[in-house]
């Protein structure tokens, strides 16, 4: 089921600072990890500057089907009023089981950049003016909710652009995302610059044909879209450093 999104009472208008947490545990930690997905995300509504999260499962993104699934990754993705409430949550005692059961944890820092759509019915990252220009390091994020009836020609469509992602330059990391096994679906990758995420995004031809398509059959009931800057990045995803 999709987890119910967590916001803080009464959210500011100010840019949040988004944090993304992925967790590598052991095979024997697994029962643990899929035990905390599920009694984490009540505990996550009561935690102090939170805006908006995300448990999350995590896979290769190449088929977006069941076999991409990575039971030994698991990430959180949230919102925070500022980098206080996120470092207060880092020293609290969710954070502290995942390290626990944890083998590696990679994490990083944003600041969103622009976005656009809705995820669960909200807008988690506000809405930035675009910045253009920048320099540095960025991070993408796309999440759709999938119409059921869309599904086969979405999963067909998904290999070609996945082979395109992996061999481009400039790419750090991919990572496949997702609330559900099914139906909910999305990527988090991290680039060099702002340039090469835009010359994958409207260079490629297999991308180039998904785009047209999702306007053409509406695969997609909700979508989102986000851009960040990396602010800092600190550990490993898979024994590598993005």
């Amino acid at each position: 089921m999709e987890s119910t999104p967590t916001t803080s009472p009464s959210p500011t208008s100010t840019t949040p600072l988004v944090t993304l947490h992925v967790w590598g545990v052991r095979p024997a930690a697994v029962g643990g990890a899929l035990a905390a997905m599920a009694l984490d995300r009540r505990r996550l509504h009561r935690v102090p500057g939170l805006r908006f999260a995300k448990l999350l499962g995590t896979g290769s993104g190449r088929t977006f089907g069941l076999r991409d699934a990575d039971l030994t990754h698991w990430a959180l993705l949230a919102a925070w009023d500022g980098p206080d409430a996120a470092r207060a949550f880092e020293r609290g005692s969710l954070h502290a089981g995942w390290a626990r059961r944890s083998t590696e944890v990679l994490h990083l820092d944003l600041r969103p950049l622009a976005s656009r759509g809705r995820w669960a019915g909200l807008e988690p990252f506000g809405d930035p003016e675009p910045v253009r220009g920048h320099q540095g390091p960025v991070a993408a994020l796309t999440r759709a909710r999938l119409r059921p009836r869309t599904l086969a020609r979405f999963w067909r469509s998904v290999p070609p652009v996945s082979a395109d992602l992996h061999r481009s330059p400039g790419l750090r990391l991919a990572l496949g995302i997702g609330e559900a096994p099914v139906g909910l679906q999305g990527t988090f990758s991290v680039w060099d610059s702002a340039a090469d995420l835009t010359a994958f995004a409207h260079r490629g031809a297999a991308h180039q044909q998904a785009v047209r398509r999702t306007a053409e059959l509406q695969w997609y009931s909700e979508e989102l879209f986000a851009r960040f800057e990396v602010l800092d990045a600190g550990g490993t995803h898979a024994g590598t450093s993005p």
